[in-house]
Order: C-alpha cells, then sequence, then structure tokens
C-alpha cells in the first residue's frame, strides 16, 4: 500500500493507493489548518494501515506544510522515508528544459501524468494560480503562470466594498445589468479570453498543435467554452504521483 499526497497553497490532498495503485481513500485538508493535532484528528483512520504503507510520495509548493507533514508521518505513522518529487531523479520519465526548482512539484507530476513520447500537451490547472504547464512528447518546455481565478476573486470582493461574495458561475451575456452579473462576466468572459489567448501564443512560439488537458476546481466552467477542445483529468497530479510510483 502507498500514501500520496499534493501539498498545494489552499489544500492538502491525501491518497491512499493499494498495490494494483487504485486510489481507495482520498481526503483533503485545509492548507492553512496544518497541526500535528489537526493532521491526528484527520489521518486517524491510517493507524490501521501504517504497517502496510511501504512508500510515501508527496508532491508540495509549500515547503512549511511539507515538513509539518513529514514530521506528522515519521512520529505518529514510524514512516522512516517521506519522498517528494523534487528530490527524485525523474531523468527516465520526462526531459525537463528549465531550471527544476522553478518549477513546482504539481506542475512537473502534471507533465509527467500526460506525458506518453508520442502526442503534446498543454496542461491548465485551475488552482490558487491558473498556471499553463508545456508538454512536447517527453519534453516539459515550461509555462505560463496566471492569478488564480478564485483567488482574485476573493481579493476584489474582499477589497471592493460595494461588490458582494460570488460564487463564480457560467454568464451567458456579456454586459452585467446588475454588480454581480457584471462581476460574473468579468471574471467568466475575461478568463476565457485568457486562456485562449495564451494558448494561441504558446502554439505560434512553438509551431506545434496541442491536447489540452484541464484540472482544478473550475474546469468545468471553460471546458465547453474554450476554442480548442478540451479535456478534464480530475485529480491529475496524483496520476503523476503513481507513474513516478510505478518508476521507483
Amino acid at each position: 500500500m502507498f500514501l500520496l499526497g499534493d501539498i498545494g497553497n489552499t489544500d492538502v490532498k491525501f491518497f491512499l493507493v493499494n498495490k494494483s495503485f487504485k486510489i481507495i481513500k482520498k481526503i483533503t485538508l485545509k492548507t492553512n489548518l496544518l497541526s500535528n493535532n489537526y493532521l491526528s484528528l484527520k489521518l486517524n483512520f491510517l493507524i490501521k494501515h501504517k504497517n502496510k504503507i511501504n512508500k510515501v510520495l508527496f508532491s508540495s509548493v509549500v515547503p512549511n506544510a511539507f515538513i509539518i507533514i513529514n514530521f506528522f508521518l515519521k512520529k505518529k505513522l514510524k514512516i522512516k522515508s517521506v519522498l517528494e518529487v523534487k528530490k527524485i531523479d525523474l531523468k527516465k520519465l520526462v526531459h525537463i528544459k528549465v531550471n527544476r526548482k522553478q518549477v513546482g512539484s504539481d506542475r512537473i507530476a502534471n507533465a509527467i501524468a500526460m506525458i506518453d513520447n508520442k502526442k503534446n500537451y498543454i496542461i491548465i490547472d485551475f488552482g490558487t494560480a491558473t498556471t499553463f504547464d508545456v508538454v512536447v512528447k517527453n519534453t516539459y518546455l515550461g509555462g505560463v503562470i496566471a492569478p488564480g481565478v478564485e483567488l482574485s476573486l476573493k481579493n476584489l470582493t474582499s477589497r471592493a466594498s460595494l461588490i458582494p461574495s460570488i460564487d463564480l458561475s457560467k454568464i451567458s451575456n456579456v454586459i452585467g445589468t446588475t454588480t454581480s452579473n457584471a462581476v460574473k462576466s468579468g471574471f467568466y468572459w475575461g478568463y476565457l479570453g485568457l486562456i485562449d489567448n495564451i494558448i494561441n501564443l504558446i502554439k505560434k512560439q512553438t509551431h506545434k498543435s496541442f491536447k489540452v488537458i484541464l484540472t482544478g476546481g473550475l474546469s468545468y466552467l471553460f471546458k465547453n467554452k474554450i476554442k480548442i477542445n478540451s479535456v478534464i483529468k480530475k485529480d491529475l497530479t496524483v496520476y503523476g504521483l503513481i507513474k513516478i510510483l510505478k518508476n521507483l
């Protein structure tokens, strides 16, 4: 049995995976709440599996959160080694053409999840940031980081006293007749424009065609409106971790 984790700025996702590399349990925690007591409460189910867990692998973009989790797993579950994506030799899986210190572990895992040595991919992850990662066959070329949709929306509504809290949703009209609809329009149509434009610029720079993969919480909002066909891959990062695990 294996324990995999994706430590992001907003959430930490834990996945318990069996020897057939099937996910048997998933739990999501808030990154800003991490503490030894919080982990003890939320991950109590792992206690009965602690003698069955052979390997532990994480992707992390929050070093302090990884330290807390690492300490908890070693103390509470007696895990001897907690691996992190950037500490692993990944040359057999991906050729990274940029300084890997400058690329988040989650983005590397996403790229590895999709690599098949035949096709080219643009992977768009709607997380705390909106990231675009460019994969050409087995090579990670780099990417684009734009402000996250939800984070930008929360920042706007928290700073503008006359703009209410808004749950983003699809909107048909561009011109809003209420403050709420005007904001929804700006974010929905604005991000669609951003996504289409960045995809076109990537294609223009590389002179290649791509399959577009969407992942992250708001993927469903944009899938059917992006000008290029796209596919949603839920929990893409963990499938990249599984691929790495198979090659350890």
